[in-house]
């Protein structure tokens, strides 16, 4: 199977339309993603369901991917259903708070005007992301707002989107 090489010109040939389109219906640029797990009855474990054996990332199709690699926003979503997820297990093993069932699933909003500088005043990266958890058990109240507590200060992947850590960038030859 040969892969087709894509340079700059080809890019911006294919994603000439799609900033067209942005321009004319910003609408047309919003998308929501998501990503959903499912937590492990037996461990402490988080199910990802990606569907996917390998992982190859690739440009979204609203920003002219072709849609059959991962798109980096949904790989951060699904990054942070598994740590709530594994996090949630933990402190509910820890608490002894049995669960039955538990669903986690993050949604979060995105505006490829930013991504594709239609749209200087748009964002780059997401507006919002929400994280909800779905729990089949017989806590009381109580017991699960502790869990979700500790499990909104343990996780690792929602505190860095909370406070977001010191980035940089680094280039180096090679």
């Amino acid at each position: 199977m040969s892969e087709t090489v894509i340079d700059a010109e080809a890019l911006r040939a294919l994603q000439a339309p799609l900033k067209a389109k942005y321009r004319e219906d910003q609408n047309a640029a919003i998308i929501t993603l998501r990503a959903r797990g499912e937590i492990d009855e037996a461990k402490i474990a988080c199910k990802l369901e990606t569907g996917r054996a390998i992982a190859e990332a690739g440009l979204h199709p609203l920003t002219g991917g072709s849609g059959a690699e991962l798109c980096s926003g949904d790989m951060l979503l699904e990054a942070l259903v598994a740590c709530a997820g594994v996090t949630l297990k933990a402190v509910s093993t820890a608490l002894n708070i049995p669960l039955r069932a538990g669903h986690v699933i993050a949604e979060g909003d995105l505006d490829f005007r930013g991504t594709l500088g239609v749209d200087k005043e748009a964002p780059v990266g997401f507006k919002a992301i929400r994280l909800v958890f779905r729990l089949d058990t017989d806590a009381s109240e109580e017991q699960i707002a502790q869990l979700i507590k500790l499990t909104e200060r343990y996780c690792v992947v929602f505190q860095t989107l909370r406070n977001p850590a010191a980035s940089s960038v680094q280039v180096e030859r090679v």
